[in-house]
């Protein structure tokens, strides 16, 4: 190497690390951004693998990925839009090698905390990024408490609070670099594709492109269907179906409907055309847990098929069958570990009694359906659904739009998302829909993963293939940067062994309303073996 040569060599270290001091300068430096109804709490620059979650004992879950992190600004702050509102915000930059891009990331359940595992995944992958807790501190995302007697803060909840990191988070990121960022994303699932779609009808303008899983969008309907559920399910001690009756009933859906498909394994891969009855498990003689009792019949046929409100028209789609089984089927869900111990249960009644009544002492079991409804929708269908299906704000400005709902989700019915992917093309036309949105429906997935059926498909963080064929949230960025829509996607289902993870099979996700069909030859375990078709 020639002494110029090394010269030049030792001038870009220094500036290198020139440039590194000065981030961190820079990082500090944003604790005095100024910004309207903010108040920025820190700002500072955290060394690679030193990042310790505030998170309780017992609720991080990401302490492997923590220790992974690079080095990044870290900004913390509170936003009050409104005398009420209390939204802290966490804004998350690499200090070195950003890709450009800022990720928002969502929250599940009645939120109340940061996501802090959802951002460290993001971050990691070279991406600014931001959580919120949605304006409340909540140690379950059962707990709706924080909502009684504060209406400010439901409005938070329902729309603001995501609304309000995105603003702050830009500011951020353009101070820090110096440069907005040059795209912009968000993707969640359950509540957090509420908050996807809320973004994409009320603030057309935040993201680029949105990722939308199983989403909660029509918020007020689906807390009026757990309600029903949870007055059948606590009706009385001869009508609950314990867990123990859980797999019989699985089976028996199995035996009606697997091969339906062309394939035996476990999977249906659609539901709808599923004729399962549950007359056929009724007990012939004594009581067991391979049958059921004509209470239990009776319990099950009004799971599966929800009620009408007062002018006979559904209130939530009905549940599909095949999700009654696995750790995320029915029994967390749906019927729970005993009468009133589900979370759909703890979900609902904590709702009504918090944020619809606002009465801590109201009685579900003694509650009227319809007036239930009716209640819940004049109070806060405006604030909490997002069901409108004019999106033209949102396409004009070149946004893209995926959606993905598991057909075995227990939790919220993927009848409900076709349905929102319906009302669009309805409104917008099927060929102007297609430009912009893709609903993709995934066998076997229960609620926003797990299930028998391939789960794994980049709609969580990283995944072992980066690329857009089998990661859904690369295949939205290609779609939003190159104008490239998405075809198929592949997901696949890994199996954790004693010493390794490893690929137990792959499925290609069509769009929708194709599906995968079998083509005959080659093994049902492999993507390849399967093309998708219309119906």
């Amino acid at each position: 190497m020639s002494r110029q040569s090394t010269i030049i060599g030792v001038a870009l270290a220094l500036l290198g690390s020139c440039g590194q001091v000065l981030a961190k300068q820079s990082c500090e430096r944003l604790a005095y951004l100024k910004l309207a109804n903010t108040t920025i709490s820190g700002a500072h620059t955290v060394a690679a693998g030193t990042f310790v979650s505030p998170l309780p004992a017992g609720q991080d879950s990401a302490a492997v990925s923590f220790r992974a992190l690079p080095a990044f600004c870290r900004i913390s702050a509170t936003i009050r839009p409104t005398k009420d509102s209390d939204i802290k915000v966490e804004v998350w930059m690499p200090a070195e090698g950003w890709n450009g891009k800022f990720r928002g990331i969502g929250n599940g359940g009645f939120a109340g905390s940061i996501g802090y595992a959802g951002i460290a995944a993001v971050l990691r992958q070279g991406y600014a990024t931001a959580s919120t807790d949605t304006g409340h501190v909540s140690p379950e995302g059962t707990d709706s408490r924080w909502a009684l007697g504060h209406p400010e803060k439901v409005t938070d909840f329902g729309y603001r609070a995501i609304h309000e990191m995105t603003r702050f988070a830009k500011a951020a990121i353009k101070a820090f670099y110096g440069n907005a960022p040059r795209r912009s994303y968000f993707g969640s699932c359950s509540n957090g594709g509420r908050q996807a779609l809320m973004e994409a009808q009320r603030f057309p303008t935040d993201y680029d492109g949105i990722l939308a899983g199983a989403p909660a969008n029509f918020w007020t309907h689906l807390f009026d269907r757990a309600l029903a559920g949870a007055q059948v399910t606590t009706k009385d001690e001869a009508s609950y179906i314990p867990a123990s009756k859980l797999p019989v009933i699985a089976r028996a859906v199995n035996a009606a409907c697997d091969a339906q498909d062309g394939v035996v394994d476990g999977i249906l891969n659609d539901p709808r055309q599923c004729p399962f009855d549950p007359e056929i498990l009724l007990c012939k003689q004594n009581n067991s847990a391979e049958c059921l009792t004509t209470q239990q019949v009776a319990t099950l046929k009004q799971l599966y098929v929800g009620p009408d409100d007062a002018k006979g028209h559904k209130i939530f789609p009905d549940y599909l069958p095949g999700a009654e089984d696995g750790p995320g089927g029915w029994e967390p869900w749906i019927t729970g570990s005993a009468p009133g111990k589900s979370l759909l249960f703890a979900f609902s009644t904590g709702y009504f009694s918090n944020m619809v009544y606002e009465n801590s002492g109201w009685n579900y079991k003694t509650a009227e359906l319809s007036e239930a409804v009716q209640a819940n929708d004049a109070k806060l269908a405006t604030i909490l659904n997002a069901t409108d299906p004019n999106l033209t704000a949102f396409k004009a400005r070149g946004g893209k739009l995926i959606l993905y709902h598991g057909w075995n989700d227990p939790a919220i019915s993927a009848l409900n998302t076709i349905d929102y992917y319906t009302s669009v093309v309805n409104r917008m036309g099927a060929r102007e829909t297609d430009e912009f949105v893709k609903l993709y429906m995934v066998p076997g997935m229960q609620h926003c993963g797990g299930g028998p059926g391939p789960d794994s498909f980049g709609e969580n963080g990283p995944t072992e293939n980066a690329d857009p064929q089998h990661n859904i949230q690369s295949a939205l960025e290609q779609w939003v940067e190159q104008a490239i829509a998405p075809s198929s996607i592949i997901a696949t289902k890994y199996v954790k062994d004693e010493s390794q993870t490893r690929v137990n099979m792959t499925r290609p996700l069509c769009p929708y309303p194709q599906t995968a069909r079998w083509t005959g030859a080659g093994s049902t375990d492999d993507a390849v073996n399967f093309v998708c078709e219309a119906p």
